[in-house]
């Protein structure tokens, strides 16, 4: 089966291009969904960020409070790296668990995953695909869709790495900056690449 690990800048539209390959019927184990079913009331990641940060994260009704835990992250990278190194064990090893569970037959999957690069996780899958916009672009899509100021949007990018870098890891480009018809042809473009080159032998 060939992997495909799908990465981006945040805000640069990483969702929608899942869902525009889930519309042809393709898996998508993304490692957002993975880490929010982690930090439920119980589960083993809250568990853990209590025990790191303390009870004063969570809302009184006892569910991780988000704004807080994010404030205190990009504030801090020493506490960015504890949490990642919390977390990210976690994510992957749930995520292996989806990717096994996965018909044989299965000629690709998606693997989405934000932090790709950062947590050089390149090992386990066999392409790398990018989705890219500028950086004004996210700045006017994360002031958008969270409110966010512009202090801690820019704490959030520079948690990752930087554009060029990210198109230097790519095998495979897919650029945002335009509307959605423009992604939807990209996409169809690369599904049925990717499942060209999983019916050969080289996985190239």
């Amino acid at each position: 089966m060939l992997k495909i690990g799908l990465t981006g800048g945040i805000a640069c539209g990483k969702t929608t291009v899942s869902d525009l390959f889930a519309g042809y019927d393709v898996p998508i184990i993304d490692a957002d969904v993975v880490a929010h079913a982690l930090v439920q009331p119980g589960q083993r990641g809250l568990q853990g960020i209590v025990a790191r940060f303390g009870d004063e994260i969570l809302h009184n009704d006892g569910t991780l409070n988000r704004a807080k835990l994010r404030a205190i992250v990009f504030a801090d990278v020493v506490q960015r790296r504890g949490l990642e190194n919390l977390l990210h064990p976690l994510i992957r090893q749930a995520m292996q668990q989806q990717l096994t569970d996965l018909p044989v037959e299965t000629p690709y999957c998606v693997l989405s995953i934000p932090l790709l690069l950062e947590t050089q996780q390149t090992d386990w899958v066999d392409r790398v695909l990018v989705v890219d916009c500028n950086e004004a672009q996210q700045h006017a899509r994360l002031a958008l869709r969270s409110g966010l100021s512009a202090v801690e949007i820019e704490q959030m990018l520079a948690a990752q790495v930087s554009r060029q870098a990210r198109l230097a890891a790519a095998h495979d480009v897919i650029d945002n900056s335009g509307d959605v018809q423009m992604l939807s042809v990209r996409v169809a473009q690369l599904h049925q690449y990717y499942t060209n080159i999983a019916s050969t032998p080289t996985q190239s």
